[in-house]
């Protein structure tokens, strides 16, 4: 991949970076937030535990989010980045522009998909 294009998607991985970690720190502030001590009824309780487990769900989705772009990142620095994991071919610009932490082609990841039972769910 030439440089000009390797920098392009530095850049937008940075930018989701910036946007991901902001999102870890507000989800990890609103989980503690969301801690009323002074709740009593058994009903409220619930909603409690509902919306802060809710909050702990989505900032573990964004750390993965953060972590996987931290390992596109890595994949540019070692000159690997837009390279099938899988088979070794390039990865189509317009995948990785839709999705720039894609690991795989196309191919390979609708394989990977179709060998772990989600082959009918959509992907990028």
């Amino acid at each position: 991949m030439e440089a000009n294009r390797l920098e392009h998607f530095r850049k937008l991985l940075l930018e989701q970076l910036g946007q991901h970690n902001e999102n870890v720190r507000d989800d990890q502030a609103a989980a503690l937030d969301s801690v009323d001590d002074s709740v009593k009824d058994s009903v409220d309780m619930s909603l409690q535990d509902v919306n802060q487990e809710l909050t702990l769900r989505h900032g573990e989705r964004e750390s993965q989010a953060v972590a996987e772009i931290d390992e596109a990142l890595r994949r540019i620095d070692e000159g690997t980045y837009g390279q099938c994991e899988r088979c070794g071919k390039p990865i189509d610009e317009r995948r990785l522009e839709a999705m720039p932490t894609a690991r795989y082609d196309a191919q390979c990841q609708a394989e990977i998909e179709a060998s772990q039972g989600t082959g009918n769910a959509p992907t990028l």
